[in-house]
């Protein structure tokens, strides 16, 4: 972490000094803004923490709830989630209070006697090393809490605006300001007080029922799998001897998944309550706790199941389904206007919580349309950047659905159905890295390139999320994690992997470092705001092939070496070698001739490029960005 560049800190430097319309913060409600988010659920609030970094965008978050959210529905934290939190600056703080899955255990019918469970398997979660981050188990309100506490540190401190319900939503396309909210206090302060606010955007984070939604007119589509289940949050007495590993259970009177929960004792049970009938209408939602306990019990004979305390509870029917656009633009208008309003989260796809995505999914649907908000109010990036939210994400959530009936399928069949089938251990293990979240690919699009130079990185998947690795930090001889360092600060990232040149001695490197702090098509020099430091839109690094000893810090060209903040000192934090055996290089198949890695804000590789290759460099940023100067 930086925090001097603009003189001594003695204070929290997580607190960064207020900016932009975090200077004057309105307390109550305005009546215009550039950004309403509705709903400060887990996608609205990584939306609005990745807006509060613009510090000039104005950004409000309202939601209904009267404060914070106590308790929580969703808590599976996936990997690459963790890797989100890093670049949010909080990851290692959320894992040290969370619970950590390290492996998941299967139980199954003893063939000896089918009345009985029996472990017959365990995977480690993780088998392949697909990411150096954990799975976690939290509750969904702490995390939220993490997002609020870096929206309110933030230049822009953003805080949400709780009390006020969304009531209609319209767009009509004149003035500055095209989006009427009208909304309905039910606050204790605001009771039944009706107020329209103006906004230049808005998001819709407000759920499976979400009133966004219904005012643009987009359908969800879909259907139920006609199975219920019973969840419960329970502090108990048992000698199952799993109880603090997850589980995947499956019995002759049902199934469970069992979650551990952080704190050491509680846990969390998916109790299957059975096929759903057509004519139920609702019924199988008012099962009582109390069946719930008793399903339970039986499915874990010959163990036994004292419940001494529930936290939370509630029943559930599985339910797929999409929303046909995440956007206000009908189909038939899609390509003709730009959108103006958005949807995120529960609000635009829905599926069963056993497969731990939705609270994941949700966030990387703010993840990724916040950055490109914030790009287009700034002025950094046309309007024409918000089309490929929905374009994007619409895939994503298809294929979340896809992956989700099959894992709800295969944990409602009973163990006669799964007989001579793939078993659920052996799924789990075959579909790792889906449930990570790193199975994620964005298609080729303005924002994406095609694979034409993927051969030069190989081990770094264009439309893939960027697979950070270690490397030593050249000034300080610190062994870094490469990845890490991407901050959600809305900055694009250029990974300069050298050839086999001595530092110093690289000419590639050198007219590299040349065109991009001097070249008119220079992406640094083209789309960097007058004023500002020189890696304020694009964070520029490099990783040399040399033993660290052997390089001295002057070595590397100047863009690696870069003067920033009021005093113009040095950032020491861009220049890196490779570090043991096998390196960065041979772990991400990186070409020995070098090549550059240009990764979004989201942090997804967005192209691959031969370090000579300043045309392609300079066309691939043209489209996306609008000039700042001259």
């Amino acid at each position: 972490m930086q925090f001097h560049h603009n003189g001594y800190v003695s204070a929290d430097p997580r607190v960064q000094p207020a900016a932009g319309t975090g200077l004057d913060r309105l307390e109550q409600l305005p009546d215009e803004m550039d950004v309403l988010i509705v709903g400060a659920g887990p996608a609205g609030i990584i939306t609005a923490a990745q807006l509060s970094a613009f510090p000039d965008v104005h950004t409000r978050i309202i939601d209904r709830r009267p404060g914070r959210l106590q308790i929580g529905q969703a808590d599976g934290i996936q990997s690459r989630t963790v890797e989100t939190f890093q670049a949010f600056g909080f990851a290692e703080r959320i894992t040290a209070e969370a619970y950590v899955i390290t492996e998941t255990a299967f139980w199954n019918p003893d063939p000896q006697d089918p009345g009985r469970i029996i472990r017959t398997d365990r995977t480690a979660d993780d088998p392949t090393g697909v990411s150096e981050f954990p799975h976690l188990v939290v509750n969904q309100a702490r995390v939220i809490d993490y997002f609020a506490e870096f929206a309110a540190n933030s230049p822009a401190r953003t805080a949400p605006d709780y009390g006020w319900e969304l009531k209609e939503l319209s767009v009509d396309q004149a003035g500055d300001y095209p989006v009427k909210a009208v909304l309905t206090g039910c606050g204790e302060d605001n009771a039944g007080i009706e107020r329209v606010v103006r906004a230049k955007y808005a998001v819709g984070a407000d759920g499976a029922r979400s009133n966004v939604r219904r005012c643009i007119g987009a359908k969800l589509a879909g259907d139920k799998a006609n199975h219920a289940w019973g969840v419960m949050d329970t502090l108990a007495v048992t000698d199952f001897p799993d109880v603090r590993t997850k589980c995947a259970i499956h019995s002759s009177a049902g199934s469970i998944l069992l979650i551990p929960r952080e704190g050491g004792q509680l846990f969390r049970l998916y109790v299957d309550l059975g096929e759903v009938p057509a004519d139920d209408g609702g019924r199988i939602r008012q099962t009582p706790l109390e069946e719930i306990i008793r399903r339970a019990q039986a499915i874990l004979k010959p163990y036994t199941l004292e419940v001494k305390d529930v936290a939370w509870h509630s029943v559930y029917e599985v339910g797929h389904r999409l929303a046909d656009r995440f956007d206000d633009v009908p189909l038939e208008q899609a390509g003709t206007r730009e959108p103006r309003v958005f949807i995120a989260g529960d609000a635009c796809h829905t599926h069963s919580a056993k497969a731990g995505q939705g609270m994941n999914v949700s966030m990387q649907d703010g993840f990724n349309l916040a950055w490109k908000l914030g790009y287009v109010l700034s002025g950094r990036a046309p309007q024409s950047l918000l089309r490929t939210y929905s374009a994007e994400r619409t895939v994503i959530a298809r294929d979340l659905i896809d992956f989700d009936k099959q894992w709800s399928s295969m944990m409602a069949a009973s163990p006669a159905e799964l007989e001579g089938k793939e078993g659920v251990a052996e799924f789990y293990v075959r579909t790792a890295e889906f449930p990570a979240g790193f199975m994620t690919e964005y298609a080729p699009s303005e924002l994406t390139a095609a694979s034409a130079h993927q051969h030069l990185a190989a081990g770094f998947p264009i439309g893939k999320r960027f697979k950070s690795g270690q490397v030593m930090r050249l000034a300080d001889a610190n062994p870094r994690h490469l990845g890490h360092h991407h901050r959600a600060d809305g900055r694009y990232r250029i990974y300069v992997f050298a050839d086999e040149h001595p530092a110093g001695q690289s000419q590639k490197i050198a007219d590299l470092s040349d065109w991009l702090l001097g070249s008119e098509r220079s992406p640094i020099v083209r789309f960097t705001p007058a004023g500002a430091d020189v890696d304020a839109v694009f964070d520029v690094k490099v990783v040399y092939q040399q033993d660290y000893a052997q390089m001295d810090i002057n070595d590397a060209p100047k863009v690696f070496r870069p003067s920033v903040g009021k005093f113009g000192l040095t950032d020491y934090e861009k220049v890196y070698t490779t570090l043991g055996s096998p390196d960065i290089f041979d772990e991400r198949q990186i070409s020995r001739d070098g090549a550059i890695v240009i990764v979004r804000p989201d942090m997804y590789v967005a192209n691959i490029l031969p370090l000579d290759a300043t045309d392609a460099l300079a066309s691939f940023f043209e489209p996306i960005m609008l000039q700042q100067h001259g």
